[in-house]
């Protein structure tokens, strides 16, 4: 079986460009974002699902507070990426 290995190809940048430095910068950003997206969500989701028993307003409140969030999408990138150059 021959392997094949993969190589990442970024538009703007070369790729001898990307040192392991933002790599890490770029995997940590893009975690940290993940869980502020999902976990603040489901939690509220959860909350109201157990408390009422009303899975439609779960859902409602639920998407509305995750697509808010994804709003401020970029300024929070932007700040989690400036605690990361300091």
């Amino acid at each position: 079986m021959s392997r094949t290995s993969v190589k990442f190809q970024f538009p703007c940048q070369k790729s001898e460009n990307v040192t392991p430095d933002i790599m890490i910068k770029m995997i940590s950003t893009s975690v940290i974002l993940a869980l502020l997206f999902t976990v603040p969500t489901l939690g509220i989701f959860l909350g109201i699902y157990w408390h009422t028993d009303n899975l439609l307003m779960g859902v409602i409140i639920g998407f509305s507070i995750h697509f808010i969030t994804l709003g401020f999408a970029h300024p929070i990138s932007q700040s989690i990426s400036s605690f990361f150059d300091s």
